[in-house]
């Protein structure tokens, strides 16, 4: 009997088709770049123009981006109920979300949204190559190097292009793509290559907590925060 690998322990990525009108599109990026205004990047050089810096970070309160936020929210539930949560004991908020423009040349370095437990990403352009820019996943650990530090490469023993030690997973972008994934995962997005067009996405920040708890005395769930509602605001010392 030949050796056979299990894969064991699975990142659950989740990725949609949106059916987006294509004047939808068109008016959605128009409205993106009308909120950038003049600028073209962040300050960081080479980094993208991210919206969630610039002060436009509630795209989710705005009309033109209520039905797209709404296919967030839908599939954010399926996403959940596919992982096993019961949608009766947590509760869904949308903290924040804000647009991502990418001229050619620029990309978004390495990091992790501690603040949210679920990212979203709506792309409003791309033709599915990557040219523009791909969402980069990256392994919260390297399970399966054995020696640690192997799988990082510089000509060491292990080879880190097959399935079991790649350093990454690329996404590439495609008009109408949902890509959703736990928010803990450092992630990036590599430079834009396509010399004649930009990279325009939508991000979305998702936390769950407990349910609404209107019966006095009843406490929320142990590993959850109570809902927000229920939080209070502690003046300043």
């Amino acid at each position: 009997m030949s050796l056979q690998l299990q894969p064991l322990f699975p990142l659950a990525l989740a990725t949609a088709q949106l059916r987006l009108d294509p004047m939808d599109s068109v008016l959605l990026l128009q409205d993106v770049l009308g909120l950038r205004g003049e600028a073209t990047g962040n300050p960081n050089l080479g980094c993208a123009w991210t919206g969630d810096i610039n002060g436009v970070w509630q795209l989710h309160q705005l009309p033109a981006f209520a039905a797209i936020t709404a296919e967030v929210q839908q599939h954010a539930w399926a996403y959940l109920q596919q992982l096993g949560f019961r949608s009766d004991q947590v509760a869904l908020h949308l903290q924040r979300a804000w647009p991502v423009v990418s001229e050619p040349g620029q990309g978004v370095g390495r990091h992790h949204h501690p603040n949210a437990h679920l990212s979203a990403i709506v792309y409003l352009n791309g033709d599915g190559s990557g040219r523009s820019g791909c969402l980069r996943l990256f392994p919260p650990h390297q399970s399966n190097e054995l020696v640690p530090g192997l799988a990082v490469g510089h000509d060491g023993p292990l080879d880190g292009s097959g399935h079991w030690n790649a350093p990454h997973v690329d996404i590439a972008p495609r008009t109408g793509l949902l890509v959703l994934f736990p928010a803990q995962i450092d992630h990036a997005v590599t430079a834009n290559e396509d010399e004649g067009d930009l990279r325009v996405s939508l991000a979305f920040d998702l936390a769950l907590s407990a349910p609404l708890c209107e019966q006095p005395g009843l406490a929320p769930p142990e590993y959850l925060a109570p809902h927000p509602q229920q939080w209070g605001a502690l003046a300043g010392p």
